[in-house]
């Protein structure tokens, strides 16, 4: 049996006919988006699944142990990680971030839930690799949440991108005054995508590297649209 990564799961009604896999962000864990879930009123019911990121060694942490869904590759300061994060990238650690992610994609197929009915969310990092997952996916997913995050590998997207994927809807939000992913950087993920032919919505706020109630609430009515469909 193929192992599936240790995970939080949240049903909030019987018989869920839809799941969110929520993946969090750098050196955080599963727990971190629990609350933010329970928060949301939502009008089915739906299976929230948190999965843990592996522990793994963050090179621009001094090669610390935490909870990763991929290295960051460069030994520079923090206040330098914005200027060189979309470069030299942690390919290999995004692919078995990928593979870890398409297995849990696998676990609700075979639990009866449709392929359009499953949604891909993502903090920072963990945005990255539901970006990078869901639009790379063979079937057409409900959705991909990305926020406070950037598209990872850019330039093997066209080549790699599923035709399903290609009418995925993305939801992708940013902090107006994030220290950690600027803003520009984020707007820029976007464009891109815009210009690739991807329905997507974008979404800012006057925060920092996280999340506010007035993007729960647009996360909230982007779901309730998507899953009233």
């Amino acid at each position: 049996m193929t192992s599936i990564l240790p995970n939080i799961t949240l049903d909030t009604g019987s018989n869920p006919k839809h799941s969110i896999i929520w993946l969090h962000g750098l050196g955080a864990d599963g727990e971190d988006f629990v609350p933010i879930a329970e928060e949301m009123q939502l009008p089915v019911a739906v299976r929230y699944i948190f999965p843990h990121a592996p522990m793994r060694p963050v090179t621009i942490n001094g090669g610390y142990v935490m909870r990763a869904w991929y290295d960051i590759l460069t030994a520079a300061a923090s206040a330098e990680f914005s200027a060189s994060i979309g470069r030299n990238e942690d390919a290999q650690g995004l692919r078995e971030s990928q593979a870890e992610v398409e297995k849990l994609i696998a676990q609700e197929r075979q639990r009866g839930i449709a392929a359009e009915n499953i949604f891909l969310a993502g903090f920072s990092q963990g945005g990255a690799v539901v970006l990078y997952t869901g639009l790379r996916h063979k079937e057409k997913l409900g959705g991909i949440l990305a926020l406070s995050t950037y598209l990872p590998l850019k330039q093997t997207l066209a080549a790699e991108a599923t035709a399903a994927a290609k009418t995925v809807p993305i939801f992708m939000a940013h902090g107006q005054i994030d220290p950690v992913i600027p803003y520009a950087f984020g707007r820029a993920s976007c464009e891109e995508l815009l210009r690739q032919g991807y329905p997507l919505d974008w979404h800012d706020y006057p925060m920092p590297h996280s999340v506010c109630p007035e993007e729960i609430r647009d996360i909230e009515q982007w779901l309730t649209q998507r899953l009233s469909e």
